[in-house]
C-alpha cells in the first residue's frame, strides 16, 4: 500500500484498536488456485510478536484447502471512505488549485496463516465472536439458546483459521496535507452528510494540525 508520510499511522496500539473496532476484514490469499479474497469477521488476540487474528470459514469454502500452513496472507480492515469535492475547500476560492479526491481509513495486516480444523477451536472462535458482538444487544443471544445438537452440526460445517501477524500498516487519508481550514471544512461537510466516522476523524486531524502549528 502506498502511504505518504502525512497519511501514515504507525502507532501499533492505535492500529490494533482499529482492528478491534472494525473487525470485518478482507482476507486476501494466493494459494494453489491463484488469488482469492474472502470477507470475514476477525478477532484480534494476543500472541506472536504483533498479535494473532482468528476467524472461521465455511467448510464448503475452498480457501482453507487452497492455502498451506505458513503461507503469507493479507487482511484489509476499513473503517469508512467518502468522496471529497474540491468545492469543500475554502482555499479553492483563493487560487482554484484544488481537485476531487477520496478519503478513507484502513489497516493492512500481513501474516502467516494456519488452518485449525478442530471442533474445540472453532467453538471457541464462535463463542468469543458471539459474546463480543451480542454484548450491546438488549437481550444478548448465547450459543446455549439454540439446541446443542443444532450448534454441533453447524460447527462441523466450519473450519477455523489463525493468522500470526507479521506487520501492521495503517493509512488515514483525512486531507491532512491541506490547510487547517480546508481540513476542518472537509470534516464539517462530511458530518453534514451523515458520514460521522470519517467526519469525526477528520475534525480530530484538523485539531491536531492546528495544535502543531
Amino acid at each position: 500500500m502506498y502511504v505518504p508520510a502525512h497519511f501514515s499511522q504507525t502507532d501499533q496500539d492505535v492500529l490494533k484498536d482499529f482492528i478491534k473496532t472494525y473487525p470485518f476484514g478482507l482476507l486476501v490469499t494466493h494459494g494453489k488456485s491463484g488469488l482469492d479474497a474472502n470477507h470475514i469477521p476477525f478477532e484480534l488476540l494476543d500472541g506472536g510478536t504483533q498479535g494473532v487474528l482468528s476467524a472461521h470459514v465455511a467448510r464448503a469454502n475452498p480457501v482453507w484447502q487452497d492455502v498451506q500452513d505458513g503461507d503469507e496472507v493479507l487482511v484489509v480492515f476499513k473503517a469508512a471512505d467518502a468522496y471529497i469535492s474540491p468545492t469543500w475547500y475554502p482555499s479553492k476560492q483563493d487560487h482554484h488549485k484544488q481537485v476531487p479526491t477520496w478519503n478513507y481509513m484502513v489497516v493492512h495486516a500481513r501474516g502467516r496463516i494456519t488452518i485449525r480444523d478442530d471442533e474445540r477451536y472453532v467453538r471457541g472462535v464462535v463463542a468469543r465472536l458471539t459474546r463480543q458482538h451480542e454484548a450491546a444487544m438488549p437481550q444478548p443471544w448465547k450459543m446455549s439458546d439454540a439446541p446443542a445438537d443444532y450448534i454441533d452440526s453447524l460447527l462441523k460445517a466450519i473450519v477455523g483459521i489463525e493468522i500470526e501477524i507479521t506487520s501492521l500498516v495503517g493509512k488515514t487519508k483525512l486531507s491532512q496535507n491541506k490547510d487547517v481550514r480546508d481540513v476542518r471544512s472537509v470534516g464539517e461537510q462530511l458530518k453534514a452528510r451523515g458520514a460521522h466516522i470519517l467526519a469525526d476523524a477528520t475534525l480530530r486531524a484538523a485539531d491536531e494540525k492546528e495544535q502543531a502549528q
